[in-house]
């Protein structure tokens, strides 16, 4: 062996090492190559659609912020409850349903290639002697069979599609019966007491808003099936339609018909269903969403693998509802700025969601063909991606918010607490980017049993954080809390792939 092979063989075995995964390329993050400019055409769109919602939500508050303190925090209180409900409810879903949809997509169109190739149906093998007797042997005849062909295949047919436009449906209907009927005790549990001046606001807007929730769970059921076909755009133009249509009524229904709060409810309402019924009709020009059977919906693949994450979004959701539930307990003047930082802290925090769900959608067909190569490079690059952004947002935070407040409520008290929790937003932002996108590379690879076991401990963990730091803290104290929240998330994360160990097992053997 002569020295330059000992080397690259040296070299090779110490890039193993599955940890150095997250450095490999490094030099690339920023470079415009066939990788690079794919998962940026999947990861803007999906950003942008994804803020697009809190962003809309940041909008009301703005809005509602004008009428009062009361009101803001009593609004506050609402959304996160539905926030957090329609999470548990839809999460799974679309998380399941990316990676379905793109591994199926992904198979379906090796097969469309073997067709066009041999002239059949079969995808794993060229047809054999006996075959081609029966398949079209002229040009005439081959033009005719491909144009059938296109005609039939015109609109796909992708069976978890039309499985999670039925579970979304069901599970939005559920959900507005529950916070409908439940809205006083889910409220009391929330920390709003039946004394309390907030009450009969928040629970207006609860109820009125939780009439949209079919449209919500459905329409977010549809854009896991486009983010299946790596299409974000089409969910974005779906998303900015309803949100400028919310925006454009808001100030019409609170102020000029003087509705307050239940204006503010209304037009999101009206937001949702117009964004469900365009993702609805684009998807019918592209899918059979009606199946020619209910066998072909699998339902047992999505039960056994939305189970898994129910268990990890409950775990989730618990933290963030308790962090907001012993904010309000504080008095509305701390959920008012609780809100307000909380609003600022997910939208922004969001923006990483968009390298998720380009990295799971992207890792969901690698791992569909086997292409561990093109899963570590994604991986890769999708991480160093979310640090970057993560630390541009803590930036742009810390300098900004300061004098962004003031859009919010013109209270002195609200907005003293508000600089308060201003260091905690804008710093967890590389914490939060890096946890949004391991969840997304984890999905991809469909470790969904490890992405839910980890975050149950990690929510235990940090549940009695809250309990402690809350009593001690106050304010300050859950903010503390939600960081060593995000930090333990992130680690969860970094373990999975660092150690080499479930779908990652690869990058142990292959050199990087």
């Amino acid at each position: 062996m002569t020295e330059k092979e000992s080397l690259f063989s040296s070299s090779s075995d110490w890039m193993r090492i599955p940890v150095l995964t997250f450095f490999k390329d490094a030099r690339l993050v920023f470079k415009s190559d066939s990788l690079g400019r794919e998962i940026l055409s999947i990861a803007l769109p999906a950003a942008m659609a994804l803020t697009a919602d809190p962003i809309a939500s940041l909008v009301d508050t703005a809005f509602i912020g004008q009428i009062g303190p009361v009101e803001l925090a009593a609004v506050g209180v609402s959304i996160a409850l539905f926030n957090q409900a329609s999470r548990i409810a839809i999460f799974p879903l679309v998380s399941v349903t990316t990676s379905f949809v793109a591994e199926e997509d992904t198979l379906s169109g090796a097969n469309s290639h073997q067709v066009e190739e041999y002239g059949c149906l079969e995808a794993a093998t060229p047809p054999d002697a006996e075959t081609k007797e029966f398949l079209p042997q002229k040009n005439s005849d081959v033009k005719s069979f491909n144009l059938v062909k296109d005609v039939e295949h015109k609109r796909r047919h992708i069976p978890s599609a039309s499985s999670a436009l039925f579970i979304g449906g069901i599970l939005g209907v559920i959900q507005a019966i529950l916070l409908i009927s439940a809205a006083k005790p889910l409220l009391s549990f929330m920390g709003v007491t039946s004394d309390s001046p907030m009450l009969h606001p928040a629970q207006q807007y609860l109820k009125l808003r939780s009439l949209g929730a079919p449209a919500v769970l459905l329409s977010l059921a549809m854009q896991g099936v486009f983010r299946g076909f790596k299409d974000t755009k089409t969910p974005l133009y779906a998303t900015v339609a309803g949100d400028a249509t919310n925006i454009a009524l808001d100030p019409l229904f609170i102020f000029v018909f003087r509705m307050g709060v239940t204006g503010a409810a209304i037009a999101h309402v009206i937001s949702q269903y117009l964004i469900s019924v365009i993702l609805l009709w684009s998807l019918m020009k592209q899918v059979d969403v009606i199946p020619p059977s209910i066998k072909h919906l699998q339902f047992d693949r999505f039960l056994k693998n939305g189970f898994l994450l129910l268990m990890r979004v409950i775990a989730v959701t618990f933290c963030v509802t308790l962090a907001a539930s012993l904010a309000a307990r504080h008095g509305s003047t701390s959920m008012a700025a609780f809100q307000v930082c909380l609003q600022v802290w997910l939208a922004v925090s969001l923006l990483a969601d968009g390298l998720a769900v380009a990295g799971q959608a992207i890792l969901a067909g690698a791992f569909a063909n086997k292409d561990y190569e093109k899963a570590t490079a994604t991986a890769s690059r999708v991480l160093q991606m979310g640090l970057v952004l993560g630390a541009a947002l803590a930036f742009i935070l810390g300098t900004g918010l300061h004098f962004g407040a003031k859009v919010f409520t013109k209270d002195a008290n609200v907005l003293r607490l508000i600089r308060i929790g201003i260091p905690f937003v804008a710093l967890t932002q590389p914490l939060n980017s890096l946890a949004f996108v391991f969840d997304g590379v984890n999905f991809g690879a469909s470790d969904f049993a490890y992405s839910a076991f980890s975050m149950v401990i990690v929510a235990v963990i940090s549940i009695i954080c809250l309990l402690i730091l809350s009593s001690s803290g106050g304010f300050i104290g859950i903010w503390i809390a939600l960081t060593i929240y995000m930090s333990l998330r992130a680690f969860a994360g970094f373990l999975r792939i660092g150690t080499g160990s479930g779908p990652w097992e690869f990058l142990r053997s292959q050199p990087h």
